[in-house]
């Protein structure tokens, strides 16, 4: 699905513009979200997509004693869920156990709309960013995804509850690419850049996330870091991990725009 780009008529309405773009001199931003607990919380629904495709493949139980999957790509979590569940050779089970999550995920559509939700102000942020992009002035500014999850449980989990109409989905970058999530970036910009035919290298990427993980995979790849604190982890231990902005939540839709756009943090 494509971004959505509006375009507002020079001196018309409310000026949108964004502030990193304007005195940066960089003419493209890319927002990259993450997506549990930073846009969306579905209440398990993904732990059960596992249970399901485990119990299907391999006859067996989810085991206990699993870490903590906050900030962790699906690659990563299905390594560790293999290797501890007892499954032979679990690195070379991992293509077919994510192929096995991607073919069971669209039925847990209907499971993400009953049980889970969109985190307060997260539609009318995306809403709001979208609205940044003035084709009058040449600013180019595009959403999409970088986030743990696979393409098709990301894809349930936002499809299911409203929350796809402003993220260009195509471009995004998913957790079948890498066990670390920071491999993600370059993947991202890529696919943006080719599509867009546009430069989003350094601080005109921003990622948008709600761990620690989210913060230091923007560091490694010199793009700029905005902490939600929705999840689990506290606005300190964001800022601790790099974020050079952080929220407590998405429901100041213009504290959002300004953590976006901060020109403090491109300076």
């Amino acid at each position: 699905m494509a971004a959505h780009r509006s375009a507002l008529p020079r001196g018309q309405g409310r000026t949108p513009t964004c502030p990193f773009l304007v005195r940066s001199g960089v003419p493209s931003l890319l927002v990259l979200w993450d997506v549990d607990y930073t846009l969306v919380a579905t209440n398990g629904v993904g732990k059960h997509l596992y249970d399901v495709v485990l119990a299907e493949l391999y006859g067996l139980d989810m085991p206990a004693g699993l870490g903590s999957m906050a900030g962790r790509t699906d690659t990563s979590i299905a390594l560790e869920v293999l290797a501890a569940a007892g499954v032979p050779d679990p690195l070379g089970e991992v293509p077919r156990f994510q192929q096995g999550l991607a073919d069971r995920a669209l039925e847990f559509h209907s499971m993400v709309r009953q049980y889970g939700r969109a985190l307060p102000g997260a539609a009318e942020a995306l809403a709001a960013i979208s609205s940044l992009a003035r084709r009058d002035d040449g600013q180019l500014v595009v959403q999409s995804l970088l986030t743990g999850n696979i393409p098709a449980l990301a894809q349930v989990k936002l499809g299911a509850l409203g929350l796809t109409e402003h993220l260009d989905l195509s471009i995004g970058a998913y957790g079948d690419v890498s066990e670390v999530r920071a491999d993600l970036v370059p993947v991202a910009r890529g696919n943006a850049a080719r599509r867009y035919d546009a430069d989003f290298s350094g601080t005109a990427t921003v990622l948008v996330g709600d761990t620690p993980n989210d913060i230091e995979a923007a560091a490694v790849s010199g793009a700029r870091a905005v902490g939600v604190a929705s999840g689990s982890f506290t606005m300190q231990q964001l800022r601790d991990a790099g974020a050079e902005v952080v929220l407590a939540d998405l429901t100041d839709t213009g504290s959002v725009l300004s953590a976006v756009c901060s020109v403090e943090a491109a300076d």
